[in-house]
C-alpha cells in the first residue's frame, strides 16, 4: 500500500496542468511489465523458501518488508528527479522484494480448495483486462471528470489503507476477522484500484515529463500490484470455511 502517498501527490501535481509528458506512459509501459515479471520471480523464491526452509520465512518476510518501504522512498525520489539509470536497479530490486513479500499470500491461495493456481492465474488477467478498459477510459476523461474521479479515487485509497491496517491490528491482538468484513474490505480494494487504474490514464501525463517514465512505470505498478492483491483477497474470502 506504499502507493497511497505517491498517488496524493501525483493528484497535487497535475491539477490546473496539461500534458506535460505526452509520451511518458508509452515508455512506462515496458518498465511496469519488467518489474511484473521480476515480482513474480520473486514470489517463486519465497514459495521455494516456505517449502525448503520454512523456519526462516518469517525472519526473512521482515527484513524484505522493511527493505522494501525504505527502497520504496528512496527509489520514488530518485526516479522522480529523472534519474533513471541510479533508479532502474533500485527500482528492480524493490519488485523483487515486494515479489518475496507476496509470497505468503500467494501460498495461502494456492493451499486453497476453490482458489489455487486457477484463481492466481485469473486474477492475473483480470489486471490485464482492467489495464485494456482503464487506458480506453481514462485517456479520454474530460478534464472535469478527470481530476473529480482522481480525487475519489485518492480519498478511497487512504479509505483502504486505514481499513487494512485496521484489519492487521485487530488480526493481531484479536483473531480472524469476520467473513463478511474480510469480504467488504477485499472488494471495496478492487474497486478503488480499478478507478485508480482508469485515473493513472488520466493523471500521470499531467504529473510526469516524458524523461520521468520510471515514476509513471512505479504508479501504474503498484497499481496492478495492489489490484492483483485485492482480488486475491476477494477470492481467498469467498473461499473461507
Amino acid at each position: 500500500m506504499s502507493n497511497t502517498s505517491n498517488f496524493r501527490e501525483a493528484i497535487r501535481k497535475a491539477q490546473g496542468q496539461a500534458l506535460v509528458g505526452p509520451n511518458v506512459i508509452n515508455k512506462a509501459l515496458p518498465f511496469v511489465g519488467g518489474g511484473l515479471v521480476i515480482t513474480a520471480l520473486g514470489s517463486l523464491g519465497g514459495l521455494g523458501m516456505m517449502t525448503n526452509n520454512p523456519a526462516l520465512f518469517m525472519p526473512t518476510f521482515w527484513v524484505a518488508l522493511i527493505a522494501q518501504v525504505a527502497l520504496f522512498f528512496v527509489a520514488s525520489n530518485i526516479a522522480a528527479k529523472g534519474n533513471n539509470s541510479t533508479a532502474l536497479p533500485l527500482l528492480a530490486t524493490y519488485s523483487l522484494l515486494t515479489g518475496y513479500t507476496l509470497s505468503g499470500l500467494i501460498y495461502v491461495a494456492l493451499g486453497m480448495a476453490g482458489v489455487g493456481i486457477t484463481g492466481i492465474a485469473a486474477a492475473a488477467l483480470a489486471c490485464g483486462a482492467v489495464f485494456m478498459v482503464g487506458r480506453q477510459i481514462g485517456s479520454n476523461l474530460s478534464e472535469t471528470d478527470g481530476f473529480a474521479l482522481s480525487r475519489t479515487v485518492g480519498l478511497g485509497v487512504i479509505g483502504i489503507l486505514l481499513a487494512v491496517v485496521g484489519q492487521f491490528v485487530f488480526t493481531l491482538f484479536g483473531g480472524p476477522i469476520p467473513q463478511f468484513l474480510d469480504l467488504a474490505i477485499s472488494a471495496f480494494g478492487v474497486l478503488i484500484f480499478v478507478g485508480a487504474a482508469v485515473v493513472d490514464f488520466f493523471i500521470l501525463p499531467r504529473t510526469y515529463e516524458d524523461d520521468q517514465y520510471l515514476s509513471a512505470a512505479l504508479s501504474m505498478y503498484l497499481t496492478y500490484i495492489n489490484l492483483f492483491v485485492f482480488i486475491l483477497r476477494l477470492l481467498i474470502a469467498i473461499n473461507r470455511d
